[in-house]
């Protein structure tokens, strides 16, 4: 079950025909060796990111002031090499947690990386000013990336939170199924017992699964394919419920796995999974 994941980059472009004067654009700005224009507006004392670690960001994107590229959004994002001389990554490596920032970037190599359009907009010039209006929330390993986004999740949506346990403890209570609960909030029954050890992290499995809503719809199974998924385990491959679920098993185990949303798709879903879906999945440890 190949997770959905992980950092999509979504702007839309809202034009507007307001054009502005750009004399004073760069007025409080500093300038780095690489050519970025950079404005702390807030500023503190600690670490900085390292490359491939996840940013948590705040940010936002206009064009001469007046054209909204990216509204004030939430985004997790991995921290890489810059894309260019000068670009936002150039930025984010200067920031400690809590700080905010204004940096300005090129806006004809910005589209054409970091967005990922063939050229230049036509609304556009390359003498355009772009923008970036960035606050570093936090910043960790990928690692630690499913327990972060669970905690964000239950924190943000905590009524949907509610709802989706008391419908799975109904569920439950209803078809007289009494699973292990971990400390997560994953539920686990085994229905046939396996031999051996259980997988580590970065072990690569073999499972066979079906997986369906509380509704009993089926939106995905291996069984009908006849051919089990293979994924590393524990290193955010699959859904967060998965990595935790399958190193419950031995080979060879049979088991359902309980899956909250915040364990899955979270708030988004994904194609047949609405949002904050509770998942079952029929799994089977093949080998590994």
């Amino acid at each position: 079950m190949k997770k959905l994941f992980l950092f999509t980059m979504i702007f839309g472009v809202l034009f507007t025909s307001c054009q502005n004067e750009k004399n004073n654009a760069y007025a409080g700005f500093e300038k780095t060796e690489s050519g970025l224009y950079y404005k702390f507006h807030n500023q503190n004392a600690g670490d900085t990111p390292e490359l491939m670690e996840l940013i948590d960001l705040q940010i936002a994107c206009f064009i001469n002031d007046s054209s909204v590229i990216i509204p004030n959004n939430r985004m997790i994002m991995q921290m890489i090499e810059p894309l260019f001389a000068g670009d936002i990554y150039d930025g984010i490596k200067m920031m400690s947690v809590g700080d905010s920032a204004s940096f300005i970037v090129r806006t004809d190599s910005t589209f054409m990386t970091l967005f990922q359009l063939p050229t230049l907009p036509t609304e556009f010039s390359k003498t355009d000013v772009m923008r970036f209006d960035i606050k570093l929330n936090d910043f960790y390993p990928e690692s630690e990336f499913a327990n972060k986004q669970m905690e964000y999740m239950k924190k943000t949506y905590k009524n949907e939170t509610e709802n989706a346990e008391n419908e799975l403890n109904k569920y439950l209570k209803e078809n007289k199924l009494n699973p292990i609960r971990t400390e997560s909030g994953l539920y686990y029954l085994q229905t046939k017992s396996g031999n051996g050890e259980n997988p580590q992290v970065g072990t690569q499995v073999k499972v066979h699964y079906t997986g369906k809503l509380l509704d009993g719809t089926v939106f995905d199974s291996s069984i009908s394919r006849n051919e089990p998924i293979q994924f590393n385990l524990g290193v955010g491959q699959v859904i967060p419920g998965w990595d935790e679920g399958i190193r419950l098993m031995s080979k060879g185990e049979k088991g359902i796995l309980f899956i909250p949303y915040y364990l899955g798709y979270g708030d988004r879903g994904a194609g047949a999974i609405p949002p904050f879906a509770t998942l079952i999945f029929d799994v089977e440890l093949v080998d590994f």
